[in-house]
């Protein structure tokens, strides 16, 4: 009878495991880690970036489908334009948990109010915001409800399309820091979470380009995609060099921080062709 139960044990821990795993798994597992939305019941895992980044395109459209309706909506029943852009704006930190406003401020902070790297540690892991945290984050929320709103006052599905590309982008594109460098603080949530495969952030990282050209392709030509990946490309290799050179790593913080970075980044150069 004692062995019967412990191979019922068995059993069960088996499943257990299995049901954590897969697509569905790893969805959950990238809208807990990236986002405040309801993921249900299911039990909670220890966060695994490499299983995240294949996840995190659809997470991403997921996380920002709300904001951008709100603000195609907004504007097709006739608020101003500016005002739905401010409002879908706001829609999409609340979804993200301020996660990337946060990093951002952080990482200004950091990284140019130090002049070493325990000092840059030090003022990232404070929750205040100095002068270049507020600067940074405030120019991310300005740079993005004048870019939307603009855009919106002219064709509001025009502005979602390139506002959903640009998020799923900077959301996909921050992992790349957990490929390139290794975690500075062993005890940070990036260490927690792990190195992620190249091989892993290569699949999100085509799935995210792909999702780029079919929402913007159409609102953009194809040659507005094309550009924002080059542009993606250029921040995230500066950031990459920048973390390198200041920290010798990344931090949640930085990771983060290059989301906003190349959001703004891949927005610009599809902005540049609507």
């Amino acid at each position: 009878m004692d062995e019967l139960k412990v191979e019922a044990q068995e059993d069960r821990g088996a499943r257990a495991v299995t049901e954590g795993l897969g697509l569905r798994a790893d969805f959950i597992m990238a809208l807990r880690f990236f986002s405040r939305l309801p993921t249900g019941d299911s039990p909670h895992q220890v966060p695994d970036l490499g299983r995240i980044a294949m996840a995190l395109p659809l997470a991403s459209v997921a996380i920002g489908i709300g904001p951008v309706l709100l603000l195609i909506g907004g504007a097709l029943i006739g608020l101003p334009a500016y005002f739905a852009a401010a409002l879908a704006v706001a829609a999409m930190v609340i979804a993200s948990g301020a996660m990337a406003e946060d990093a951002l401020a952080d990482a200004a902070d950091g990284l140019f109010g130090g002049h070493t790297i325990e000092r840059r540690l030090e003022i990232m892991k404070d929750s205040r915001h100095g002068t270049y945290g507020v600067a940074a984050l405030c120019l991310f929320v300005l740079l993005r409800v004048t870019g939307l709103g603009a855009v919106a006052a002219i064709n509001p599905l025009a502005a979602g399309a390139i506002w959903l590309s640009a998020s799923i982008a900077g959301r996909s594109a921050v992992l790349w820091l957990a490929v390139a460098l290794p975690p500075v603080r062993k005890d940070g949530a990036s260490a927690t979470a792990g190195r992620v495969p190249g091989r892993s952030f290569a699949v999100g990282a085509v799935f995210a380009v792909v999702l780029v050209f079919l929402l913007a392709g159409p609102v953009v030509g194809l040659l507005g995609p094309g550009v924002a990946v080059i542009a993606a490309l250029v921040m995230i290799m500066g950031w990459t060099a920048l973390c390198r050179r200041m920290i010798g790593g990344q931090t949640g913080d930085l990771i983060g921080a290059l989301g906003a970075l190349v959001e703004i980044a891949v927005l610009t150069a599809l902005l540049g062709f609507v």
